[in-house]
This record gives C-alpha cells, sequence and structure tokens, in this order.
C-alpha cells in the first residue's frame, strides 16, 4: 500500500512539473583545449525537452495509483 502510493506521489509530481515546464535546461563543461598543464573549456548549455503528452500521462497515472492504493 505505501509503495503504490509513493510512487503515484512522486508520479503526480513530475506529472505537474512537466507540464509546467516545456524543457530543462542545464550547463555542461566542455574542454576545447588540453595541452599539458593548460587546458581550456567552455560552458554550453543544453536543454532536454519534455513533450506536454508525457506530464499529462504522468498526472494521470499518479492519480490513478493514488486512488489504487486508497482502496488498499
Amino acid at each position: 500500500m505505501r509503495n503504490s502510493f509513493t510512487v503515484g506521489l512522486i508520479l503526480l509530481i513530475l506529472g505537474i512539473v512537466g507540464l509546467a515546464y516545456e524543457s530543462i535546461s542545464f550547463t555542461t563543461k566542455e574542454k576545447v583545449i588540453d595541452v599539458g598543464p593548460i587546458q581550456v573549456s567552455k560552458d554550453k548549455e543544453r536543454s532536454f525537452p519534455i513533450q506536454p503528452f508525457a506530464g499529462a500521462v504522468a498526472v494521470a497515472g499518479g492519480v490513478l495509483m493514488l486512488l489504487s492504493s486508497r482502496r488498499d
């Protein structure tokens, strides 16, 4: 019972976050030059798109799991 409640709650929260944000952006460091003791790197911004359909499915799955955990 506790496992399905926890998973349902996590799915619900992730689904809401997925619907609220279109993509998640993060920055990575990329080495440009590595010659002996001299190293040059640059920051590269990357983004991971989140499909609204995936967020809606996660919300629906989370709600269903929360409702099914109440019955047990």
